[in-house]
């Protein structure tokens, strides 16, 4: 493809070479859910081997993708983001909020959601999967990466809320009740690291604030920062711009020791009732079968 020169120095035109194509952004989103080897990017997708070996070798050409030697009889590969492909993640969870308020109509600025559109057939659509292996995010005492299923428990609440604490002349909509959200998960630590559980909070806020909200409110579950992106793009959960960032739109999964998401509390406008839902179907999961 022959660019003019006025795009040889424009960064926008540059990322088109690379993303331009349909069926690139679509082997992007499906790697970021987890799906990094070729009959998993052919099944999910729909594309013929032909034209997904294509594109897989551009991807990797432009180095947005790696190779990586999962078995040598056969010779198989998986294909991994580069630290250019994990750049890419903000921009893919732009473009789903873009798409989901501008061209399906089922987004909104606030943290609360609609009981129907996209949005809600999309993360009830997450029940009965996994949550992809090795998922990481930053979220420990010195911002080191923390599984966002908890290795040890029996059954991890994962709750996504907005993020306290805007600034006071861009009030972000819905975040007056993440800090009620975390008061309520913390009341219940003891009870629920009792029966062998782990709660887990998920915002995109950078992880210094969300070491100070941890220690102003004394909360002793984790918070965990997905600035990048990453848990957004992995699960495509629903957000919203507000306050110059794309937020976390308000709600809770309750995933077993396997990595299963087995129930999704969407939308969350009541609070404390989702909470205590959660926590009891978290409990459920965590009884011997």
């Amino acid at each position: 493809m022959k660019m003019h020169n006025a795009d040889e120095t424009c960064g926008i035109a540059q990322a088109a070479m690379v993303l331009g194509d349909w069926w690139n952004v679509l082997v992007l989103r499906e790697v970021a859910r987890g799906h990094v080897r070729f009959d998993a990017l052919a099944a999910e997708i729909g594309l013929s081997r032909k034209v997904l070996s294509e594109r897989l070798g551009r991807l990797v050409a432009h180095g947005v993708l790696s190779r990586s030697l999962y078995q040598r009889r056969p010779v198989r590969y998986e294909y991994l983001f580069t630290d250019a492909g994990r750049a890419l993640l903000p921009l893919l969870a732009a473009m789903q909020d873009w798409g989901d308020r501008w061209v399906l109509g089922d987004g909104a600025p606030t943290a609360s959601a609609a009981a129907e559109g996209a949005p809600h057939a999309r993360v009830h659509a997450l029940t009965g999967t996994e949550v992809p292996e090795g998922l990481a995010l930053p979220g420990g005492p010195d911002g080191e990466p923390l599984p966002v299923v908890a290795a040890d428990a029996k059954a991890t609440v994962l709750f996504t809320f907005p993020g306290p604490g805007a600034a006071r002349d861009e009030p972000v909509p819905g975040a007056a009740g993440c800090t009620r959200e975390n008061r309520l998960f913390a009341d219940a630590w003891p009870e629920a690291r009792r029966k062998g559980l782990d709660i887990r909070g998920v915002s995109t806020q950078l992880p210094h604030q969300q070491r100070e909200f941890a220690r102003t409110e004394e909360l002793p579950h984790s918070l965990l920062s997905d600035a990048g992106h990453t848990l957004t793009t992995a699960l495509r959960l629903p957000t919203f711009r507000s306050a110059g960032r794309l937020r976390l739109t308000r709600l809770i999964l309750v995933v077993d020791a396997a990595r299963t998401v087995r129930h999704v509390l969407f939308p969350g406008d009541d609070i404390a009732g989702a909470v205590a839902t959660s926590l009891r179907l978290a409990e459920a999961c965590a009884r011997p079968v």
